[in-house]
């Protein structure tokens, strides 16, 4: 028996303002150069030309956004064991402050993606491996420099998981609270 779901559909995230550009079915790895082939134009016309079947990537750089990466390292690996969605909650407790409501996306592994919008003059890295300065098992997908990383979006489906929107709310401008501890101000 297999598990039906849902052709990835860009239209949700092109309404929110968000660039895109296609993973390959059932993937989640950009090949090299992904930054070349953001789709612009308006949403029917990105819609339209959007490849069947071809997962979502969301350009960090080219939207604005920094995603934080809620990742849950169950097995194997450098970071097993790493609970990315405890440990933002423990980064939370500690700087005394709520977690912030933004859109939010569970990904296929019981992690999460949460979207924000990056406040002006402000550099955001993209860091994983569990080198992030929040923590083990959290990864940052930020704009940078000059390439910026990128996210797999929601409908983009792996295996026979997909990413699905948790928390369907608009975009929240990153917490000066969290900018100050992953981002660097610039002039």
């Amino acid at each position: 028996m297999t598990t039906e779901h849902p052709v990835p559909d860009p239209t949700p995230l092109l309404v929110r303002g968000l660039r895109l550009f296609p993973l390959p079915p059932g993937e989640k790895v950009a090949a090299a150069g992904w930054q070349h082939t953001l789709l612009v134009g308006d949403i029917d016309t990105v819609a339209a030309a959007w490849p069947e079947g071809a997962n979502i990537g969301v350009g960090c750089r080219a939207s604005g956004i920094v995603g934080i990466d809620l990742d849950r390292h169950i097995e194997g690996g450098v970071n097993a064991g790493a609970d990315g969605v405890a440990r933002f909650a423990h980064v939370c407790r500690r700087w005394g402050q709520p977690r912030p409501v933004t859109l939010e996306v569970a990904t296929p592994n019981a992690g999460r993606h949460l979207y924000f919008r990056v406040p002006r003059r402000l550099t955001v890295a993209s860091v994983s491996g569990g080198t992030s300065p929040l923590g083990p098992g959290i990864d940052i997908r930020g704009p940078g420099l000059r390439l910026g990383g990128y996210l797999a979006g929601p409908g983009s489906v792996i295996g026979d998981r997909a990413y699905t929107i948790e928390t369907d709310t608009p975009i929240a401008l990153l917490p000066g609270w969290l900018a100050a501890l992953i981002g660097r101000r610039t002039r």
